[in-house]
């Protein structure tokens, strides 16, 4: 499917590899005390670069930047304002490298080249499928979310993700999306609630969520 055909499917249907500690900065809440560090302070703490490393979220973290420098008014803005709640489901870097090699049949062996060819998707795409991957609303922590088995959570960009969870040794969730020919990601068990203890939370994901069947 061309870039073209990605964006016009996605409008027609409607990001920090550790555990930071809890921000000074706090509100008091009815469930307790909520934190307002931003997701986009946690994604840019490690200087923002590229690197070898496949496993942490430099692609999204370029990926935020450059729809925020495009589009200031994009809602992806929301990931920097660490008063508004939310949880956002991260890709890691490798995740955009098997992103790219479907869409391609190339696979880039640097994480530069795999932002070039994220980026070469247009801005507007990017920015669909990164609001795709946040949920607005009362962070949902881990817990909840084994819990959650069989839940539709809408995303910011106004599609749906489900929710399929299964308990044993460590915890196993699947997200599915709307792409029903592509296998589904999962939630990485030793990414789970990044950022915990603020107003924004964040668990790593093995997949890009696609908002359209590719």
């Amino acid at each position: 499917m061309t870039p073209r055909r990605i964006l016009a499917a996605a409008t027609a249907a409607g990001l920090a590899g550790v555990m930071l500690a809890p921000s000074a900065s706090a509100t008091s809440t009815a469930t307790g005390t909520t934190g307002t560090r931003s997701l986009a302070a946690v994604l840019t703490a490690d200087g923002n670069q590229f690197d070898s490393n496949w496993y942490d979220y430099d692609i999204v973290t370029e990926a935020v930047l450059a729809v925020l420098a495009n589009k200031p008014a994009s809602k992806v803005g929301l990931l920097a304002d660490g008063s508004v709640p939310l949880t956002a489901f991260i890709p890691n870097d490798r995740a955009f490298q098997s992103l790219v090699a479907d869409l391609s049949g190339s696979r880039p062996s640097s994480e530069k080249a795999v932002f070039g060819a994220v980026a070469g998707l247009g801005i507007d795409t990017v920015e669909t499928v990164l609001l795709y991957h946040v949920v607005p609303g009362p962070a949902i922590t881990s817990r909840q979310a084994i819990a959650a088995n069989g839940a539709v959570l809408k995303t910011a960009q106004s599609g749906t993700i489900t929710v399929r969870s299964y308990s044993r040794y460590l915890p196993i969730i699947e997200l599915r999306d709307q792409d029903t020919d592509d296998r589904n990601p999962f939630v990485n068990p030793f990414a789970l609630n990044l950022n915990k203890g603020n107003a924004q939370l964040a668990h790593g994901i093995t997949d890009v969520l696609r908002p359209v069947n590719l």
